[in-house]
């Protein structure tokens, strides 16, 4: 068995330039490159590497690196706004937002809140479905309402 660092580098490299949509298809593709391993290990590989699921256009799922390009062009290649489409509500409670998503979007909408770098947002926690908002004393919803229509426009006129 190979070293960790260069299983991560393979497993790096096989992400950022195939197509993965399954630990068992990686599993298969760092085989071909002589890594053998078991899915916990690769799991934990994954995990330490911020490697994430984002949707795809044929209804799977992507695994792609953090701030990898293919996510940006997967975004501009399906002429919709599929942030927008995960999107299902949001509720306030003081200085917390709780938004709804549906299944395995919160981590991609998350992250396209934090990248934003808005002065409103102290922090976010995704799971798979749920995002909680830390806002900034003093923001109201509607601060909230016009940053989430700026980074994902198709939610103009979906928010109240």
């Amino acid at each position: 068995m190979k070293a960790r660092l260069q299983r991560q580098v393979a497993i790096r490299k096989i992400v950022a330039d195939n197509r993965v949509t399954s630990q068992e298809h990686l599993l298969m593709l760092l085989k071909r490159e002589g890594f053998e391993m078991t899915q916990a290990t690769l799991s934990r590989d994954m995990k330490a590497l911020k490697i994430g699921k984002i949707p795809d256009q044929q209804g799977g799922y992507l695994y792609m690196l953090p701030g990898n390009q293919p996510m940006e062009r997967e975004m501009k290649i399906s002429g919709a706004n599929f942030l927008a489409d995960g999107f299902v509500s949001i509720d306030f409670s003081g200085n917390l937002a709780v938004i709804k998503t549906k299944p395995a979007y919160a981590s991609s909408i998350a992250s396209v809140i934090d990248e934003a770098g808005a002065f409103e947002i102290l922090g976010t926690i995704a799971g798979d479905d749920t995002i909680f908002l830390v806002l900034r004393e003093g923001i109201e919803k509607r601060d909230v309402y016009n940053l989430l229509e700026n980074v994902m426009p198709n939610l103009k006129g979906r928010l109240i």
